[in-house]
């Protein structure tokens, strides 16, 4: 069994490689872990590899924000150090820090 490595972390913003949208990660999947419906309803042509970590964002762009399930393939740091406007956000996170946002150990 190979053991996955994730790239991003949890508090990091990250943005869509092929869509306009934005987020912060608040939980990781170090292989896919969804239904196979979700996955058959990505076109074809830029359905993800299964076996590469997936992230689970707060995520925005400019008219909604909801929930997103992300491939690592299709991310990238977001540096615009714009803030997140999630509504859950402060539910989620403790606070920022510089690029990233972070959560309090109990």
């Amino acid at each position: 069994m190979i053991v996955q490595k994730a790239k991003f972390s949890i508090g990091e913003v990250v943005k869509h490689k092929l869509f306009h949208f934005r987020g912060v990660i608040y939980d990781v999947d170090f292989e896919f872990n969804n239904s196979e419906e979700w996955y058959q309803s990505i076109p074809k042509n830029v359905r993800p590899r299964k076996d590469q970590p997936f992230y689970h964002l707060l995520a925005e762009n400019d008219e909604i924000t909801y929930e997103a399930y992300v491939s690592e393939q299709n991310l990238l740091i977001d540096d615009s150090d714009e803030p997140i406007k999630h509504p859950l956000i402060d539910e989620v996170f403790s606070g920022k820090k510089e690029t990233s946002y972070f959560k309090l150990s109990n």
